[in-house]
């Protein structure tokens, strides 16, 4: 199961997760919330805020666990990496 990443498009912490993962080549999929319209991006609003009780971001999600925010370690615990 890849990890899945809650991003948004002007987040600095979101740019610098997604490069961390790429330089670890991780294959990964990922939405940026900021972009999606109407229901939809109401959907993935909630979606992080019943994962995560709040909308912050970066969140990225692997299997039943989750990383919030862009830290090395925990998310190196998180892959396996």
């Amino acid at each position: 199961m890849k990890p899945f990443l809650y991003a948004l498009s002007t987040c600095f912490h979101c740019q610098r997760t997604k490069k961390w993962l790429a330089e670890k080549n991780i294959d990964y999929d990922y939405v940026d919330v900021d972009l999606a319209e109407g229901e939809e991006r109401d959907k993935l609003v909630k979606e992080v805020k019943e994962l995560t009780g709040s909308s912050q971001f970066p969140v990225v999600v692997h299997g039943d666990r989750h990383v919030v925010g862009f830290n090395e370690e925990r998310l190196s615990d998180l892959l396996g990496v």
